[in-house]
């Protein structure tokens, strides 16, 4: 009896499924410590993959 997989996920074509990156501000705060934020991609919300509606691939989408 043959398995069904369900289909792999759409890898985000703006990110490349890397959707959070820290980014430094820039110096240390009191303790010693850098001062980051973390930004996520616009396209996918930060979570790495897109459905497969949401994705445009080409010039001329």
């Amino acid at each position: 009896m043959a398995q069904h997989t369900p289909p792999a996920p759409r890898i985000c074509p703006a990110c490349d499924g890397f959707a959070s990156a820290a980014v430094t501000l820039g110096g240390r705060d009191a303790r010693g410590h850098l001062r980051t934020i973390t930004v996520d991609c616009p396209a996918c919300h930060g979570t790495g993959v897109v459905s497969a509606h949401r994705v445009r691939e080409g010039a001329g989408a």
